[in-house]
């Protein structure tokens, strides 16, 4: 007991430590969730080991990051209103697919070609593939937040997140299915890929049709407060009951739940009742994204920077390459605005908690039939997702300057408030 009060405490430090670390970065107009991250990384177990192995393999602490994955969720999915995105629906799945299958192939056919001359197993370009075109939501949409953006790059993002998450599940998924069925015993189930993009979906409809109802009244915002953080608790207990007793292995998305259990109550309320709800619920939110970005950083071993090879340059450029020239393309076909065409690619390089369970799963996979292969794409992505991350995070801010978005939630409010 005394040793599960330490981690707690060191948890609680940690928390401390990155809010200070943010407002600090910010200081010199470079995004808090790089202060975040960086204090991840410094504070995990690959350095202070203030939140070390203990505390990340433990049951307590994956549970709480669960929750707060779920309520991250709420900032994607109450942009979901059907009203507000009916009209570039189209759009948003033909990008979605472009930039989301662009990084797939690019990054395959890339790593294919290095292979063939290298004499490694050309299925491992695939695997490489399914593990780049996800997209982790979380650092661009924390630069959203801070900076209050808003204009046509925002607007694409916010919706993007959520389809990019179920495409890369998909896609990864269907791929370490068919590569393990070739060369494993430890071979995936076909329905348990449709298993793990529909079962999120459908607990949040569930319980998002619970909190249209409960939430449509006018209360405090100390009464909505209790009764959203209330259903956030009922949303993850029914996630937890499926991840670990009744799936074979726990793969849910915690932050797919909360986008759809957010965007369906979304669009069972007035707009002006849903500005009351987030308003109340921001503080829980801010405290949300520092932890899940803190979650991002502390697996990363900073040492893996110095170690980085060949494989790690490869896939950082390949993957960029796809993203970029995938939305790109999306949103030329289907006549987005010029700023969606030249910056939206940049704000979808973040990638690293992603990057890392699909990591973990691949790695699962091909240790016993394939050791070397296994370690191959073990270091690759973990000295990738330490570089990518930190360069990414800039790079994101630097888009939405560039786009001309910086501010203007605020001054769209004021606007419309006049």
């Amino acid at each position: 007991m005394r040793v599960m009060v330490l981690l707690i405490l060191g948890l609680l430090l940690a928390v401390a430590v990155a809010l200070f670390m943010g407002k600090l970065i910010s200081k010199v107009k470079l995004p808090a969730i790089l202060g975040w991250l960086i204090a991840g990384m410094i504070l995990g177990p690959h350095a202070v080991g203030l939140v070390n192995e203990t505390t990340l393999n433990a049951e307590w602490y994956k549970t709480i990051v669960n929750i707060l994955e779920c309520a991250v969720g709420l900032l994607i999915g109450t942009e979901l209103v059907w009203n507000k995105i009916k009209k570039s629906g189209k759009q948003l799945i033909i990008t979605t697919l472009t930039q989301s299958l662009g990084t797939f192939f690019v990054v395959s056919v890339v790593f294919a070609i290095v292979f063939y001359f290298t004499g490694i197993p050309l299925y491992l370009a695939l695997i490489f593939g399914g593990i780049a075109l996800a997209t982790a939501p979380a650092p661009a949409l924390s630069v959203v937040r801070e900076f209050k953006t808003d204009g046509p790059v925002t607007r694409t993002l916010i919706p993007m997140a959520a389809l990019d998450d179920m495409v890369g599940v998909v896609v990864f998924f269907s791929t370490i299915s068919i590569i393990s069925a070739k060369i494993s015993e430890q071979k995936l189930p076909i329905y348990m890929i449709l298993l793990i993009v529909l079962l999120p979906i459908i607990i949040g409809i569930g319980t998002g049709l619970l909190a249209g109802f409960l939430l449509k009244k006018e209360n405090t915002p100390q009464k909505t407060i209790v009764l959203l953080i209330t259903i956030i608790l009922i949303s993850s207990g029914v996630g937890f009951i499926f991840d670990k007793i009744i799936l074979p292995e726990p793969v849910l998305n915690f932050m797919l739940i909360g986008m759809a259990f957010s965007a369906t109550f979304a669009n069972m309320i007035s707009k002006n009742r849903l500005e009351e709800i987030m308003s109340a619920f921001n503080p829980i939110l801010d405290i949300s994204m520092i932890v899940v970005i803190l979650n991002l950083g502390t697996p990363l071993d900073y040492h893996l920077i110095l170690g980085a090879g060949l494989f790690t340059a490869i896939y950082i450029i390949s993957r960029a390459v796809g993203k970029y020239s995938g939305a790109f393309f999306g949103a030329a076909i289907t006549r987005s605005p010029q700023v969606v065409k030249k910056y939206l690619g940049l704000t979808l390089l973040p990638h690293s908690g992603v990057s890392l369970v699909f990591t973990g799963i691949a790695v699962s996979v091909l240790k016993g039939p394939a050791p070397e292969c296994a370690k191959i794409i073990q270091g690759t992505i973990a000295a990738a997702a330490v570089i990518n991350e930190v360069i990414a995070v800039i790079v994101a801010k630097k888009a939405f300057e560039w786009a001309g978005e910086f501010h203007n939630k605020y001054d769209i409010e004021l606007c419309e408030s006049n």
